[in-house]
C-alpha cells in the first residue's frame, strides 16, 4: 500500500451512519458510537444517511443535532433510495476524516465492541471485526448458515483466510475513494476487503459482537441480493486468477495480531 495518505484530513475518523426506516434505534446508534469514540480519544465527524426513511428517523437525528450542537454531525438526505452499498461511497467523498467506518443505523454493535474496534485504528491499514455467529443475539439458524457459507466461499475463492467478512471495517478513507467495491448489495464489504488485500493492506482482525435486529425479516436471499453475491464471488475468481498470473508484482497482504479481545461483559484480556 502507499506510505502516505494523499487525502487531507481535519479529523481522525469519519463515521458514515446509514438509516432506513430506524427511528426506534437511530439516536442510540448515534450515541453508542461518539462515546466509543470519546472513549478511545479519537477525533471524528458523523454522517448520518438516510435513505428515504418511511417513518420518523428523520426527525430523530434532526432533534438528535440540534440537542448536541457540540458534536460534528450532518445529516444527508436521498432524495431517492440508493442502498447501503451506494451511500457507503458517496459519503466517503463527503468524509474528512483520515480513516472511515460505516456503522448501521439499528443499533445492532455493543458499545463494548465499539471501543475494541475504535481502539485498533491505526494499528494497520484495515481493522476487520469478527463475529462468532453462533454468538451474535436475535440471529436466526438460517442468518447463521447463510454468513457461515458467504465466509467460507470468499475464503475458497480468494485464497484468504477472514474469519468475518460482513463486518464493517475501518479503512482508510483514500483506499475506499480508490478501490472502492464494483459490487452494490450484500457482499461489497467482501469486495472492497478482498481488493484492498490484493493491493497488499495490512490488516488485524479484533473481536466483535452484537444483536440482529433483522432476524426472520433478513434480505439475504432476495434475487437482488443473490446476483449481488453472485457477482462479487465472480471479481474474487477473476483477482484470484489475476494474481496467479501476476504473482510477483502483488504484494502480500500482512496480518497483525489483535492487541486487545473484548468480552460481552466489557472485560479486556
Amino acid at each position: 500500500m502507499r506510505p502516505e495518505n494523499p487525502v487531507d484530513a481535519e479529523v481522525e475518523i469519519t463515521i458514515v451512519v446509514s438509516c432506513y426506516n430506524e427511528e426506534a434505534f437511530i439516536t442510540n446508534t448515534i450515541e453508542n458510537v461518539i462515546q466509543a469514540l470519546q472513549t478511545t480519544g479519537h477525533s471524528f465527524e458523523v454522517i448520518v444517511v438516510d435513505d428515504v426513511s418511511r417513518d420518523n428517523s428523520v426527525q430523530k437525528v434532526q432533534d438528535y443535532i440540534k440537542s448536541h450542537p457540540q458534536y460534528s454531525i450532518r445529516l444527508v438526505q436521498n432524495k431517492m433510495n440508493r442502498g447501503l452499498a451506494n451511500n457507503y461511497v458517496e459519503a466517503a467523498f463527503l468524509g474528512r476524516g483520515k480513516y472511515y467506518r460505516l456503522c448501521c443505523g439499528d443499533d445492532s454493535e455493543a458499545p463494548e465492541a465499539l471501543v475494541n474496534i475504535f481502539k485498533h485504528i491505526g494499528v494497520a491499514d484495515i481493522v476487520i471485526p469478527c463475529q462468532n455467529q453462533d454468538e451474535v443475539l436475535g440471529k436466526t439458524p438460517l442468518r447463521r448458515l447463510i454468513s457461515k457459507t458467504f465466509t467460507f466461499l470468499v475464503n475458497i475463492i480468494s485464497g484468504y483466510n477472514v474469519k468475518y467478512y460482513n463486518g464493517m471495517a475501518v479503512h482508510l478513507r483514500y483506499n475506499v475513494l480508490r478501490w472502492h467495491p464494483s459490487s452494490y448489495g450484500f457482499g461489497f464489504q467482501a469486495d472492497i476487503l478482498t481488493r484492498l488485500l490484493d493491493e497488499g493492506a495490512s490488516f488485524v482482525q479484533v473481536q466483535s459482537f452484537g444483536t440482529d435486529r433483522k432476524g426472520s425479516a433478513s434480505t439475504a436471499l432476495t434475487n437482488r441480493n443473490i446476483l449481488s453475491v453472485g457477482h462479487t464471488l465472480l471479481e474474487l475468481a477473476i483477482r484470484r486468477l489475476r494474481r496467479s498470473l501476476y504473482s510477483r508484482s502483488m504484494p502480500k497482504p500482512v496480518e497483525y495480531p489483535a492487541i486487545v479481545s473484548a468480552s460481552k461483559e466489557g472485560k479486556t484480556s
